[in-house]
């Protein structure tokens, strides 16, 4: 499945997670991810490289045009009219190129049987649609990844933008970015997935979680990890010392 995209405007990830690198080339850095389903704009083709905006985002970066297929303007209509995004941890689906286990987050079809484009896939109908918390406590100890946003690996910003998009709310990609959005909480008022954001000593942000009950808040840090949140920051008891430094609270909607 050679890609042609010359001519095309959009593309969708064929593969589970597929890297999107600062620059055309395997050793660059990963700067975001690509998950099943997700649609991109294509900017240019050159070789095996693509360079693609994500639709729901605003992130560009390039992509081994092996992990995109084209869609043509109709097909990327219909596509971003119905899809709808997985909560399975991890499904097992049937691609005309075999079978394939695609992550949560990855934009999966309303009904089991489903198209994107001229392909058709078939997964596995869910007993139940399990809900964000649910999911978030599934991927306690995932492995950090810098720029992941997958079960298989993820980073603190692709953490929160995971768990705001299972119930339909998109955020930024970025740490930084999203804490520019949201309504500013005072410590003492903060709630239940309200998210932290931690900064470092020039005051930038770098850092983001989402709060639990009890004073508890869950990042990625190595690995996806519950730990105390305090006025100060992050503290973690295996290392007997503040991790991160609070900036600002915000409440999400």
């Amino acid at each position: 499945m050679k890609f042609q995209a010359l001519d095309q405007k959009h593309a969708f990830c064929l593969v589970s997670v597929s890297p999107l690198r600062k620059d055309p080339k395997d050793s660059a850095e990963m700067i975001s991810q690509l998950l099943f389903g997700e649609i991109v704009k294509i900017h240019s083709v050159s070789g095996p490289w693509v360079e693609v905006t994500t639709l729901l985002d605003d992130y560009k970066g390039f992509v081994d045009s092996k992990h995109l297929l084209p869609l043509s303007d109709e097909d990327t209509l219909n596509w971003q009219g119905i899809y709808t995004i997985q909560h399975n941890i991890n499904k097992q689906i049937s691609t005309p190129w075999g079978k394939q286990i695609i992550s949560c987050g990855s934009f999966i079809g309303p009904t089991p049987s489903f198209k994107i484009g001229d392909y058709s896939f078939d997964c596995e109908a869910e007993a139940q649609e399990l809900n964000r918390d649910i999911v978030l406590a599934n991927l306690i100890n995932t492995p950090y990844l810098w720029g992941g946003k997958s079960s298989f690996g993820i980073d603190c910003s692709g953490l929160s933008q995971l768990f705001f998009r299972l119930s339909g709310i998109n955020l930024p990609r970025d740490a930084y970015q999203q804490a520019e959005i949201g309504k500013a909480i005072a410590f003492r008022n903060h709630q239940k997935n309200d998210l932290a954001f931690f900064k470092n000593k020039d005051g930038k942000i770098i850092h983001v979680g989402i709060i639990q009950e009890n004073k508890n808040i869950i990042h990625a840090s190595g690995r996806v990890r519950i730990d105390r949140l305090d006025e100060t920051g992050i503290f973690n008891k295996e290392m007997n010392q503040y991790t991160h430094f609070l900036s600002s609270i915000k409440e999400i909607n």
